[in-house]
């Protein structure tokens, strides 16, 4: 399968993105620059890490203008896999594809350290290869990784499944201690109403070889060539793309 790894001016975890791609997982891969028109026929794409724009005005304000994500958001309309990393989270987000705001941690300082998450969602694209409950280990790295959105909306995504991650303590247990950031209801990842949007905070291609802090972000993305084998289709615009997440959100 192909993968579109998008490169914004700013973006810096771009070539961990591509290097877990092609040279872990063994799929093949491709830049998409920021000004692009198309996708270049990908199946899934990734919008990776780091300070695209500078953050000016706010992470993710600037990039959510950029000609890839009319590409992007057609894709994800068509129902293409499409993850959001860290800085990728908080472009999906400005972008309208997620809902909610990622804001300044809570005491206010940068934070770089592994964490466990529980996975609350087994059925997206991106979480086939665990189990609802499952915890697992990745890095974070983010200065405004505190997810926030308004009650009746946090409530919406409860209900509709729509929580995938969340920040827990290694018996799985979501409790304040655990939560790095401040993040509502320890939430560290979800998807669309759709499900095969997906964005977290936490760094899954940081989390891929056995040096690593774990092997779970491989599995993570490993998880996207199962289900495009079980679902894929070809749109009419040549982009690979998918139908509904069976059974999920």
């Amino acid at each position: 399968m192909k993968w579109a790894v998008a490169v914004f001016p700013g973006s810096n975890c771009d070539r961990d993105a591509y290097r877990a791609v092609a040279d872990v997982l063994g799929d093949q891969a491709v830049y998409v620059r920021h000004d692009a028109s198309s996708l270049l026929g990908a199946d899934a794409v990734i919008l990776p890490g780091g300070f695209s724009y500078g953050d000016y005005l706010r992470p993710g304000a600037l990039a959510r203008f950029a000609p890839v994500m009319e590409a992007v958001r057609s894709f994800a309309e068509a129902g293409g896999p499409v993850l959001g990393i860290c800085n990728g989270f908080q472009i999906l987000c400005e972008a309208g594809l997620l809902p909610g705001a990622l804001l300044r941690n809570a005491g206010q300082r940068f934070r770089c350290q592994p964490v466990c998450l529980r996975v609350e969602n087994s059925h997206t694209p991106f979480t086939g290869r665990f189990h609802a409950g499952q915890v697992i280990r990745m890095p974070i790295a983010h200065g405004e990784g505190n997810y926030f959105a308004p009650p009746e909306v946090l409530d919406e995504l409860e209900q509709q499944g729509r929580i995938v991650f969340r920040y827990c303590d290694p018996d799985g247990r979501a409790t304040p201690a655990a939560n790095p950031n401040g993040s509502a209801r320890n939430i560290a990842g979800i998807c669309n109403a759709r499900g095969n949007v997906v964005g977290l905070m936490p760094h899954p291609e940081r989390a891929v070889e056995p040096f690593m802090v774990s092997t779970d972000g491989l599995a993570l993305l490993a998880a996207v060539r199962d289900w495009l084998q079980a679902t894929s289709t070809s749109p009419p615009d040549g982009n690979s793309a998918t139908g509904g997440v069976q059974g999920a959100c």
